[in-house]
């Protein structure tokens, strides 16, 4: 009989013990949900897992200094600059592009965007010839905003080594992984919430460098396109 009291009351404990860790558990997850900042509770409970942030097309390739590469038959490839880029920016007064004939670089300043009086120098994917420039997004700049990988294309590079510039590029799901990312790395970086370059939906508003960086924000923009040092 002693044998048989000390079972049920072992189990009983052992129940008790059980419910205490699955409290401390619980406990410890709603800390850490309540102690983290207001505008990371709100993007992390409204943004869905398969939501992404920032258009990404398949069958582009996508440098890290946020230009895009299109091959197309002939050895030549359209480039443009991508969504992460122009929601960094946001609204841009004035494309500068590089004449026709002019020798790119892949990595080097291939264009400069003009955005409230200031000149913010973006790199090609792509080394070669330009051979033909959009003389639509000169005209209207705001297509880069509305279509930034279709009519706000920019420019067109004759480049024989086009294959071996794109191994050095982004493409499909790392592309999509990388540009995710680099949103996020902003708060790190800068000490700053995202909650100001969020909409309600949790996804970046237009002028994500304004608004992080005050009157500093064309350093912050140049910074994330790889081109602090122009």
């Amino acid at each position: 009989m002693e044998g048989i009291r000390f079972i049920d009351i072992y189990a009983t404990k052992g129940i008790e013990y059980l419910i205490v860790i699955a409290f401390l558990a619980v406990f410890v997850l709603f800390c850490r949900y309540m102690y983290q900042p207001r505008e990371g509770r709100a993007a992390a409970a409204i943004v869905p897992e398969n939501m992404t942030r920032f258009r990404v097309p398949e069958g582009l390739f996508y440098h890290q200094g946020h230009g895009w590469l299109r091959p197309e038959p002939g050895s030549i490839g359209v480039v443009g600059m991508d969504d992460f880029a122009q929601k960094l920016i946001g609204k841009v007064d004035a494309v500068e592009l590089p004449p026709v004939g002019s020798r790119l670089a892949q990595g080097e300043k291939g264009w400069g965007l003009v955005v409230d009086s200031e000149r913010i120098p973006m790199l090609s994917p792509v080394a070669g010839e330009v051979v033909e420039v959009n003389r639509e997004i000169q005209r209207s700049p705001e297509l880069l905003r509305e279509d930034p990988y279709g009519k706000g294309w920019l420019l067109k590079v004759k480049s024989p080594r086009i294959a071996a510039n794109t191994r050095n590029l982004l493409s499909g799901k790392l592309a999509r992984a990388w540009m995710e990312s680099a949103l996020d790395k902003l708060h790190p970086l800068h000490g700053e919430s995202l909650g100001p370059v969020l909409q309600d939906g949790g996804l970046p508003v237009e002028g994500i460098a304004r608004g992080l960086g005050g009157d500093e924000w064309v350093e912050l923009a140049k910074t994330h396109l790889l081109t602090d040092g122009e």
